[in-house]
């Protein structure tokens, strides 16, 4: 039964998104496809933008080194660095188990506690969830004009969402909130395994409290920013592959990339459907055609997709060749 429950779960996101891709290309010519590759696209952007692809996930291998030093622990750059890579490529196979691979392998490769690896972790997505809540603002911020036009055609209205919830209602949902934390509370101390989930979740919070102790703040900013910052150029340079995005300037490529940094957040490999379906809806709200916008979208993510296949294969190899402390 486990088994089965199992499968489904790793099922229910290929499956999702193959529904997603399957709508949005269901009278898609794909034989115009190749045209499109070797005719009328310029590689040469394409392939200046993966030195930037790489860099980011190069930065975010060694920040993850400085952020685990406070806790104790110093796994060797090299290793830092493959095990993001190799995180990457498993998230294609599972959403979201990229997080635990990639502690995994600091754990088999450099004995490196696993719980404070994760709390570390967790401390980066919280950065990094802060800097992408930055870059959303003001992009709302400098582009209103073409959330407004996106939120006129889909219909959508945040007072009519928010309306729906009466203080009475907001009362509720916070009281059954804290009674449900509550619960969950009483039920693990009652269990017998307590105390181990205890001192696990003590050596989580110890890595997600390594941010007040990093010795070199400065550096640990820098590198956040490089991080988004080469995430942005590895996603901008494509629009100069393609006469019909190459002149839709910055503020376009803002919108899309943030649209679509949000649309991954849904657990499909790579963000495949979700990432199609929000970056071509914001295309086609800046003039682009709805069948250019389809072959952007499609051509984009395969080939960045291929870069992070390659980078976790590379990982995976060059691990093999290093020794276990």
């Amino acid at each position: 039964m486990k088994s089965l429950q199992k499968i489904v779960k790793g099922l229910l996101p290929l499956l999702l998104g193959g529904a997603i891709l399957y709508w949005m290309y269901r009278d898609f010519d794909f034989q115009s496809i190749s045209h499109v590759l070797f005719h009328e696209m310029d590689w040469t952007w394409m392939l200046l933008s993966f030195p930037f692809g790489i860099l980011a996930q190069t930065l975010r291998g060694w920040r993850w080194q400085q952020t685990l030093e406070p806790v104790g622990e110093k796994p060797r750059k090299s290793v830092a660095v493959y095990s993001i890579f190799l995180s990457y490529a498993a998230s294609l196979v599972v959403p979201r188990i990229g997080e635990f691979t990639r502690c995994g392998v600091l754990r088999r490769w450099d004995g490196i506690s696993f719980p404070k690896a994760l709390g570390t972790v967790v401390t980066e997505r919280m950065v990094d969830t802060l800097v992408m809540l930055l870059v959303t603002g003001l992009t709302l911020l400098f582009e209103m004009s073409i959330f407004g036009t996106f939120f006129r055609k889909t219909g959508t209205s945040f007072n009519s969402i928010l309306s729906g919830f009466s203080p009475a209602g907001w009362l509720v949902t916070a009281v059954c909130a804290v009674a449900v934390v509550i619960l969950i509370y009483f039920l693990l101390k009652r269990l017998a395994i307590y105390n181990r989930v205890k001192d696990t979740l003590r050596a989580v919070w110890e890595g997600i409290s390594s941010l007040r102790h990093i010795s070199n703040i400065p550096l640990f900013l820098l590198m956040t920013l490089g991080i988004w910052a080469s995430y942005f150029l590895h996603y901008y340079l494509t629009f100069f592959c393609f006469s019909f995005t190459e002149g839709l300037g910055i503020g376009c490529a803002l919108v899309t990339f943030v649209v679509g940094s949000i649309a991954v957040i849904v657990p499909t490999p790579n963000g495949a459907g979700p990432w199609h379906f929000a970056v071509k809806t914001m295309l086609i709200l800046y003039g682009v055609a709805d069948e250019q916008a389809l072959y952007f979208v499609l051509i984009v993510h395969t080939v960045q997709t291929m870069l992070v296949i390659l980078l976790g294969v590379f990982a995976w190899i060059s691990l093999n060749y290093i020794k276990v402390k």
